[in-house]
């Protein structure tokens, strides 16, 4: 690698390690990085603004942007403070068993969806009921987060690695759900124990608080029903079209922005109130991540790395598909895994043909997307899901830091490794 692809590298990890130890805040050090690798031109305005491969992903972004006033708007009818009572009877207001509803609900619809569109909808009604309940909210957020990792992994659509991967090995939604559904849904009963674990100290609430929420009537707290009617009618459109995107050809951020906008001209409500509501710092930290992790696409970085995996093993079936399990687990914690899997494709694929026997019913195709979806649980940074539960969380004046994420994703990914090493093994070699 060449000395301004070293450059790269030591600007990525200096940006890392001040988001790791919070000394300026992760928005600031995003963005003063892409900064400097624009300013030092290891990428030009092009490269960081308009590529697909090394560029900002704006379909990310303008995704997240629409389902944030999507969900400005529902906020003001009620029903999420409806859905916050209703689960909390559902659960008889004990803390585990809502952290569980919380965690089936979060993964299944990531695996329909997508895991940010998901965590999106559902943490307002996670801040409302553990205010109801006297319950500390961040760790239902984080487990939130993990458990949309876990869900979006076993669908084509749950995750944008996976998108990338069948594209490149053409594989259908089928597919992901034949190969990856039945180890999600061990990985995510297993984190389900793992979480009576980990969260143990935050799973006790107000016994009085609870009873009293059970006495209540959450039809009461619908503010504006016309409003939740035309609202829904948007968001059940929204949710369709994210699931037709490959038969219609349009972008799931598309569909969020169109339906942002009738969703907005449909309410009584003005526009900049709703723009109040967009969690700006989150937008800026992505667009800062991406340029920074574009760079390292740019530099070759990224690519090196890939190869340097794949070499390790002499292409020998076992030793690479673990090899790609693990690495690929390692290196999307640290780096966002859309770019990382662009790279390592087309290595992938290479390796495939090189050896037929590590493509037998696509077996190093789902050792990479176990590794890149389910690596990207360890780190605050390391899944878009997670970047946008910490943004939520600060705005509503909760401080999540990257020590905290550890402490909770870091054995959630090593558990869903575990789980999935002996899976690939058994199933593919």
């Amino acid at each position: 690698m060449t000395l301004v692809g070293w450059v790269a590298v030591a600007i990525f990890a200096g940006v890392y390690v001040l988001v790791a130890t919070e000394r300026i805040h992760r928005v600031a050090a995003a963005l003063g990085g892409a900064g400097l690798v624009l300013g030092l031109g290891l990428v030009s305005s092009e490269d960081a603004f308009y590529s697909r491969e090394t560029g900002v992903d704006w379909d990310v972004i303008f995704l997240l942007l629409g389902m944030m006033l999507v969900v400005g708007v529902i906020r003001r009818t009620g029903v999420f403070e409806y859905l916050a009572i209703r689960s909390a009877k559902l659960a008889r207001g004990r803390p585990y068993r809502v952290l569980v509803l919380l965690v089936l609900v979060t993964a299944l619809a990531s695996a329909l969806l997508d895991n940010v569109t998901t965590v999106l909808l559902v943490a307002p009604v996670t801040l409302l009921l553990c205010d109801r309940l006297g319950l500390k909210p961040i760790p239902f957020l984080i487990a939130e987060a993990l458990a949309s990792n876990i869900g979006g992994t076993a669908t084509l659509v749950g995750d944008p690695p996976n998108i990338i991967i069948a594209s490149r090995a053409d594989l259908s939604f089928v597919d992901f759900l034949i190969h990856l559904a039945p180890v999600i849904v061990v990985i995510l009963a297993a984190f389900l124990l793992l979480a009576r674990f980990l969260f143990r100290s935050s799973l006790t609430g107000d016994p009085e608080r609870a009873i009293s929420l059970m006495s209540l009537d959450e039809r009461e707290a619908i503010t504006d029903r016309p409003l939740l009617l035309r609202s829904g009618l948007v968001l059940a459109a929204i949710l369709l079209g994210f699931l037709l995107q490959r038969q219609t050809g349009i972008a799931p951020s598309v569909v969020a922005l169109v339906g942002a906008g009738v969703m907005i001209l449909l309410s009584p409500l003005k526009p900049r109130d709703l723009l109040a509501d967009v969690e700006w710092e989150t937008l800026l930290f992505f667009i800062g991540l991406f340029v920074l992790v574009g760079a390292l696409v740019h530099v070759g970085a990224l690519e090196l790395l890939a190869q340097r995996i794949a070499d390790a093993t002499g292409g020998e079936v076992a030793p690479t598909m673990m090899v790609v399990l693990i690495g690929s687990a390692v290196v999307s914690a640290v780096v966002d895994n859309i770019p990382y899997v662009t790279a390592m494709s087309p290595v992938v694929a290479s390796l495939i043909d090189g050896n037929p026997a590590l493509g037998v019913d696509g077996g190093l195709w789902w050792a990479l997307a176990l590794g890149a979806d389910l690596g990207g649980n360890a780190t605050l940074v390391g899944a878009s899901a997670n970047v946008v539960i910490v943004g939520i969380a600060a705005r509503n004046g909760l401080h999540i830091s990257f020590a905290t994420w550890l402490k909770y994703g870091v054995p959630t990914a090593v558990l869903s490794i575990a789980i999935s090493v002996p899976y690939i093994l058994l199933r593919y070699t």
